[in-house]
């Protein structure tokens, strides 16, 4: 199965998403009609695929996915599939989001960095497991509305900046997770310095096919496995500049 997912990274718009509220409360939007959508998604999408960490599933349950869609395409936000989102950019199916929550094997307390923030929606679904999510975007106008949203959804506990994700968010750093949604040639060496022992970095890593790699950090180093073979759209940016296997197939975007 091929999964396009997109990255987004440029340069300094820091926002941070802190109203009063509880982050849980958000998934209440949206009535019983979606509550009944988001329940089969899980069931057939996910469950169904092999994701069975009850945190990961519970928070696919209960994020508002048809928020973070435009209105036209809401009845089809639990659809097995992508949607536009804007800006030629588009929110990926729902069981790439939860299988790459699943592997990053999170914790209640833990602190997580997300490279793309897109809608806002992986950002959301981490945000409902762990304290503290980190999330940068290329797009100024996507960091913006993302925040907007989260912001009014009650996330407190998300902060969006636009900016080069190549490098991660050192002042942020360590993290007990990073999760990284489009494909550089290489493993960016910046991101692994930012795990905190035990942490976990989520990326896909190849040209054109990909492969979805669960890297590691231990006491003795760092602990490989290649997951899935995937399809993910170029990391950008710096990893674009310093790679030379810049070659393959222009794709399409798909988001968060």
């Amino acid at each position: 199965m091929n999964h396009f997912v997109s990255l987004f990274v440029a340069a300094v718009l820091v926002v941070s998403c802190s109203p009063a509220g509880d982050r849980s409360g958000a998934g209440g939007s949206g009535g019983d009609e979606y509550a009944v959508l988001r329940e089969r998604m899980v069931n057939r999408q996910i469950k169904a695929r092999g994701v069975t960490d009850k945190r990961v599933l519970d928070a696919m349950r209960s994020v508002p996915r048809h928020l973070f869609v435009p209105p036209d395409f809401a009845p089809k936000a639990y659809d097995d599939g992508p949607l536009p989102i804007g800006w030629g950019q588009t929110i990926s199916q729902p069981y790439i989001v939860a299988l790459m929550t699943d592997l990053a094997d999170l914790e209640p307390g833990d602190k997580v960095l997300e490279i793309g923030t897109g809608s806002g929606y992986q950002a959301a679904v981490l945000a409902q497991i762990v304290d503290e999510v980190y999330s940068i975007e290329i797009l100024g106008e996507l960091a913006a509305s993302a925040a907007a949203r989260l912001d009014s959804l009650g996330y407190a506990n998300i902060t969006v900046r636009e900016g080069d994700g190549y490098r991660g968010w050192p002042e942020h750093a360590p993290f007990d997770a990073i999760v990284v949604t489009a494909a550089p040639g290489h493993v960016p060496e910046p991101l692994v310095e930012q795990l905190a022992v035990g942490g976990k970095l989520i990326i896909p890593v190849g040209s054109g096919l990909q492969e979805l790699m669960e890297i590691t950090r231990t006491e003795e180093g760092i602990v490989e496995r290649r997951v899935i073979p995937v399809r993910f759209v170029p990391m950008t940016g710096e990893a674009q500049e310093s790679r030379a296997d810049t070659s393959g197939s222009p794709m399409r975007e798909t988001g968060y």
